[in-house]
């Protein structure tokens, strides 16, 4: 069984930690709640860091020319230099994190699809756009998972920034120790679930890590660190997860008897088909990999890639699909 490290996550103070929204309430957030029990949260209101209590006038994102601006209709107030200072100072005192969880639609911290106005009056929104808060995290850490609290109530969304966070907070132990074996050990455990992400950014990993050219190892972390980032971005399309499968079975080839090899092949068709999810072909693999004590896919983290303990009956129901949810805001 893996062991763990604790991912650092910068969250919304509003979900599920403080009643600091606008009108004093908290958001309730399953998820949220439960990841207290797994990753170290640092919880912040940007709105609260700028002054305002508890509970407080609501602000808007403005245009006003070409600039947009976070104003308080009821007072008039203009809080776009002070939320851009607070931003500046409090993500600049950040240690190294793994990921965000922000408040959606929110006109400090929302990430995207936050409403704008033309002006203070009563008037229709005329765009979408991000908080003022959370387009300082975009533009400042887009190479981390960054979702907002609603989006993570689908299974898909969930399971990709898991994945992620928890592979970018193992990588920061290697940083920390600086050493080429870390190194090693850390990219043969995840070679599977790098594969399965991204083939091409795999290869560049791989030829990273064997450092024929004899580059110090801090260069050869740093270059790896900023490939990584690129490997994870995209979520896995069904395609891919069913050429690791397969190529995992491939492992017990001399093992199995054609009935079982066909028993196998069947569920990827109907995952693939969209009649069963994920987990059901996996943890056949799984079976196989401590019945023939198959140990180099025993240490892959593609088959445990975060704490069991985070699984929910959603991420085990949700079959294959072809709806893009990342483009969605909600």
């Amino acid at each position: 069984m893996r062991v763990f490290p604790r991912p650092r996550i910068v969250v919304s103070k509003c979900v599920e930690h403080e009643s600091v929204r606008w009108n004093g309430q908290i958001i309730r957030n399953e998820f949220v709640n439960n990841l207290k029990n797994f990753v170290d949260f640092i919880p912040v209101c940007p709105e609260v860091g700028v002054g305002l209590g508890v509970p407080r006038a609501t602000l808007r994102l403005v245009q006003v020319n070409d600039d947009i601006r976070l104003m308080q209709p009821d007072t008039g107030t203009d809080f776009t230099d002070k939320m851009k200072n607070f931003g500046e100072k409090f993500l600049s005192s950040l240690p190294k994190v793994d990921g965000f969880i922000m408040m959606g639609r929110s006109p400090s911290s929302g990430l995207k699809g936050v409403k704008l106005y033309p002006s203070m009056g009563k008037v229709a929104s005329i765009g979408k756009t991000s908080g003022i808060f959370g387009g300082m995290v975009l533009k400042r850490f887009s190479h981390l998972p960054l979702e907002e609290e609603g989006r993570l109530k689908n299974s898909r969304i969930r399971e990709h920034f898991l994945r992620r966070v928890y592979t970018i907070s193992s990588f920061r132990e290697v940083q920390k120790s600086k050493k080429i074996r870390d190194l090693i050990d850390f990219h043969t455990e995840n070679k599977l679930l790098l594969k399965t992400y991204n083939q091409h950014r795999m290869r560049i990993l791989g030829l990273l890590v064997a450092n024929k050219n004899q580059e110090p190892i801090e260069d050869v972390i740093g270059e790896y660190e900023k490939n990584l980032y690129m490997a994870l971005k995209k979520a896995p399309r069904c395609n891919s997860y069913i050429y690791t499968l397969e190529n995992s079975m491939g492992y017990f080839k001399n093992e199995l008897s054609g009935a079982e090899k066909q028993f196998f092949l069947r569920f990827l068709k109907q995952y693939l088909d969209g009649k069963v999810p994920l987990i059901v072909p996996v943890d056949i693999l799984r079976s196989w990999i401590v019945r023939f004590e198959e140990e180099y896919l025993a240490r892959q983290t593609f088959f445990e890639p975060y704490p069991e303990g985070l699984m929910d009956i959603d991420s085990i129901t949700e079959a294959c699909g072809t709806r893009d949810y990342w483009n969605e805001e909600d």
